[in-house]
């Protein structure tokens, strides 16, 4: 179970990561500025999922708050994670696979 947590953590990072075409539209800046920038925008996306995905969690699992997280609720979490997590990864790869058969589509155009 612990190895499919740290696969997850690549997709968590997959989904927040920054294309070199974002970068790119730096122009000539400072090559330390535009890590700094990539960094943040990473930072940043990466806190916009994670309250996405406590919003989301929260909503569904969490009936009435209490002093103690009861059994239920904790496995509820531990699931609407994994599937989020799961479900973002799907929609990057099906995102990934779009990008090439577009592209795989304009090189066959060009021939």
């Amino acid at each position: 179970r612990a190895a499919a947590r740290e696969g997850r953590g690549v997709a968590v990072t997959a989904v927040t990561g920054m294309d070199t075409s974002s970068a790119a539209g730096l122009g000539g800046a400072d090559p330390q500025l535009q890590r700094f920038i990539e960094v943040e925008t990473q930072k940043q996306r990466f806190q916009q999922l994670v309250h996405q995905m406590t919003e989301l969690c929260w909503e569904k699992c969490m009936d009435k708050p209490g002093p103690k997280l009861d059994s239920r609720a904790e496995t509820c979490f531990v699931n609407c994670v994994e599937r989020f997590i799961d479900t973002s990864q799907f929609i990057l790869n099906r995102l990934e696979q779009t990008q090439k058969s577009k592209s795989a589509f304009s090189e066959s155009l060009s021939d």
